[in-house]
Order: structure tokens, then sequence, then C-alpha cells
């Protein structure tokens, strides 16, 4: 058995090491998915969403490497610095049970996907084969390949045809944490309400214009906000067994109010706020203590502004921090972005007020995932820019810890914002994201 077979082995011996069911992911309309590995590899494994079995997977005797620019020269053959995977294969439920169905729903198959990609969470590429015994493999088949969560092997032109009818696909890594295969295709990806509606047609250009004390600027016009209170990205962390969750901010209190600071009825959200804003701790970094209707007043200012999208964190729907996600061309940091801003950079201002939830772990999850969201969120956003102070230390180490490029930018004083930018770029920003998230 090769070094892939055995390292599946091991992984499905972790995942069960008595046989049983094993639970890997929450998806983000929490259904609770499972596996119940054989065991050896050459055996199916089961995958459950909800305890009813939705597809299997079992290891071939065969290795595949995804070869590309060295298709078509001398070196096609010998490209062994390129990793070889073992290849699974695909099943439908009715493999283990006669009376189950012989065929994966769309939202099914993009499951199974995610479970591999959890498992298998180090392979840039899983390579598989849909059964024949899937009665529906061909419209599964054109799933993959159309959304682009796999392709076929690297060809020459004249060779594309081939290629295409051979059963085996490619499934990748970084188109999967892009959000391939989920918007317009099923409602089970990790956006959430508009902002999916608005991932799968993407907001109209059209210019626009703000002139504050500040700012001004041209800039696309940007899209309505969410509804107070709705929730706009859900995602499963794996290495800490909950659910993070980005809410737009619920100023009015849509839900049961609370009482703050002789207030009755006051939302959850303004009086969560509120209290972390007078713990020494957060306004030690942002320095906005003081009374609820400061507060109010200052959350509303920004639901006002276009160009801001203030966001409740949580953690398993206990709120932990809170995040202010921008547009930088209409910002004032705007003319001290090396090269210049472009139409869709995006910042971020974050928290994290609840001191049980602080911690390098915890916070490079919340973190890389407001980038994941941010990406998700508009295919035409290439940048995240962050601007902590020099003097920052744990905030930069944690922007380089999810992919972040580091620049340094003198700032006056009197613009309140710091010396510091970081600057993900296009491509670093969406291999290192897709990586970081996929690896928690």
């Amino acid at each position: 058995m090769d070094s892939a077979n055995r390292r599946l082995n091991a992984i499905q011996r972790a995942l069960a090491p008595n046989g049983g069911w094993k639970r890997v992911l929450v998806l983000p309309d929490h259904a609770r998915v499972d596996v119940s590995p054989a065991p050896d590899a050459a055996q199916p494994t089961n995958i459950a969403i909800e305890g009813t079995v939705v597809g299997l997977f079992r290891t071939l005797p065969r290795s595949l490497a995804l070869i590309i620019s060295a298709v078509g020269t001398p070196h096609e053959k010998t490209a062994d610095h390129v990793p070889k995977f073992s290849l699974l294969e695909i099943l439908p439920p009715a493999a283990v049970d006669a009376s189950a169905p012989a065929t994966i729903s769309i939202p099914d198959l993009w499951a199974i996907v995610y479970t591999l990609h959890t498992i298998l969470h180090t392979q840039e590429t899983i390579p598989i084969v849909l059964s024949p015994d899937i009665q529906n493999a061909a419209k599964l088949s054109e799933y993959l390949l159309v959304s682009g969560l796999a392709r076929k092997r690297h060809t020459l032109p004249s060779d594309t045809a081939t290629a295409a009818a051979e059963p085996e696909h490619f499934l990748l890594r970084e188109t999967f944490w892009q959000g391939a295969g989920t918007v317009s295709y099923h409602t089970r990806g990790w956006l959430r309400g508009q902002c999916a509606q608005l991932a799968g047609a993407p907001f109209p250009y059209t210019q626009s214009f703000t002139r504050t004390p500040l700012v001004i600027a041209a800039h696309p016009l940007r899209p309505p906000k969410p509804r107070p209170g709705e929730v706009i990205y859900r995602r499963w962390i794996p290495s800490l067994g909950q659910m993070l969750e980005f809410t737009y901010f619920d100023l009015e209190g849509h839900g049961p109010g609370v009482e703050c600071e002789g207030e009755s009825g006051v939302s959850l959200h303004l009086a969560t706020f509120h209290r972390w804003h007078n713990s020494d701790h957060v306004n030690r970094g942002w320095g906005e203590r003081g009374p609820l209707e400061k507060h109010r007043a200052y959350v509303r200012d920004l639901m006002a502004d276009p160009c801001v999208l203030p966001v409740m964190m949580s953690w398993d729907s206990e709120l932990m921090g809170y995040a202010e996600m921008v547009y930088i061309k209409e910002n004032h940091v705007a003319p001290y972005v090396p090269g210049g801003a472009w139409d869709y950079d995006r910042g971020l201002h974050v928290l994290v007020g609840e001191e049980k939830f602080r911690g390098i772990h915890r916070s490079k999850g919340w973190f890389a995932n407001i980038h994941h969201f941010l990406f998700l969120s508009d295919p035409r956003t290439e940048r995240v820019i962050g601007e902590p102070k020099a003097a920052n230390a744990a905030v930069i180490r944690l922007s380089e810890a999810v992919g972040m490029n580091v620049n340094t930018v003198s700032v006056p004083a009197e613009m309140l914002v710091s010396n510091r930018v970081n600057v993900a770029d296009t491509e670093g920003r969406r291999y290192s994201t897709s990586r970081t998230s996929g690896r928690r």
C-alpha cells in the first residue's frame, strides 16, 4: 500500500478508533455531518447528514497527480515533485442499503466534497471518480466541472476530448474555499441571506460619490445592507468544535430586549457593544468609553453610512466580538494605501469583547473567516486592508498568520489613522485565506 493509502487509513482510525460514527463538521444550515469509516481504506466510508447516509467513499488502488505546466514537454513523465494522492470513488447510499437512493443530490454532493476537504485538509487536490452505480453521475459531473469545484486532468488542445471522456476528476481545495458550487446551486454555503444573493449576482457597477470632512472620493455605488439582525456568514470550525457566525448589527432590537443603564428593551447587540466599550481592555484600543446614548448614536451613524457594515460575531450564538467592514475607496485611510485604493478594496476594524474568547487560536479562526466572508461576498474584491498601530505586535502577528502582507506608511496624527497598513494581495489573499480556512 502506498504512502497516500497509509495516510488515509491513519486519518480514518483517528476519526473513529472504535469504528463508530464521528462528527466531522456542521454545515452552515446547521445540518450535522458524521462519518463511519471502515477498518481499512479499501472499504467504503459512510457519510451521513442528520443521521441519513447520503454517500460513501472508498480508496481505489491508484494514485494520481495533477500535472499542469509539464504536460506536453519531455518532463511530463518525470514531474515527481507534484504530489500524488489516492484516487477515491464516490458511491451512492444504495451501495450499503438496497432500499436507499441510487442518486446523490447536488447539496449532498457539496457536503460530501466539504467532508473530504475537511478530512484531507492538507491536500491541494483530491482525485475522485463517480461510481457508475450513481444514477445521476452525469449531472453530478457537470455540476463539479461547471461550478469549478473540480477539473479534469490538464491536456494539450489535441487531447481535450479524450480527457473529457475519462472518469477521473480532481477536486480543488483552492476553488472550494472560494465558494465554488454554492451560490445559485443550493443554500448550504457559508454566505447567508442577502449576502448570498449578492454573491450570486454581484451588485452592478455605477458611479457614486462621497464628500465628508475627511473624504472626497468617487467610487462605485454600494449595495443595500442586510436586514438588522440578519446572519450574513456561518462556518463550523472543526478544531474548536464550534460554529462561527457573523450577524448584521441589530440596533433597535428585533428580538427580546434587555435592560441597560436603567433603560428596558435595549437590543442585546447594543447592550453588549456598550458593555464591551466600557471595559478597560477594549477602551485601550478603541477609546470609545461612554454612556449608552453615545454608543447608540455611534452605531446609528455607521448603519447610515453605505460604506460600513457593522457586524456582531459569535461562537455557537454567544456574542464574542465586533467588526466594522468598510470599503476603503471612500475611507479616510485610502490616500495612504500603497499604490492607491481600488474600487472594491475592503478594510476592517475588530475587537474581541469577551475575555474567554481571546487567544491566538480563536483569533485566527474568526480573523481568517472575516477575510473569507469579504472575498466571497463580492468576487471583485481583491484586497483586504487593515490599519493596526505599529506598536500593536499581537494584531500584526495575527494579520501575518492569516496570509496578509505588511507595508508601513506615515499618516498624520490628526487623521486618527494608525501608521501601519496591512495589505493582502490578490493571489496571496485567495490562496492564503483558503489554506488557512481549510486547515483549521
